[in-house]
């Protein structure tokens, strides 16, 4: 038998806001799940690519970031990515986690 920590057994409700955009080139589907763990981050869950991130408005403007985690090639479309995300997300209001 393999031993092993839990670290976490949460359980909460929460919410979820289901946005959409598009682009010249791509269709964008995220569902943003609101919970009070992870220090407040929201999870942001690309539909397309089944990708689930922690994501605050100070992380999406990092372009590098938004071109590998969204698969995002072209410079301009990680800006409008990027834009959407930060009009989308909430400010970060830092909660106490541990």
């Amino acid at each position: 038998m393999t031993l092993f920590e839990r670290l976490y057994d949460e359980s909460e409700k929460v919410n979820v806001t289901f946005v959409g955009m598009t682009t010249e080139q791509n269709r964008y589907d995220f569902g943003i799940v609101y919970t009070s763990l992870f220090f407040g981050k929201p999870l942001i869950n690309c539909l397309q690519s089944g990708k689930c991130l922690l994501l605050g408005r100070e992380d999406v403007e990092d372009l590098d970031m938004i071109k590998r985690s969204f698969q995002v090639r072209d410079d301009i479309e990680a800006v409008a990515l990027s834009e959407f995300l930060k009009a989308v997300l909430p400010p970060l209001g830092m909660e106490a986690q541990y």
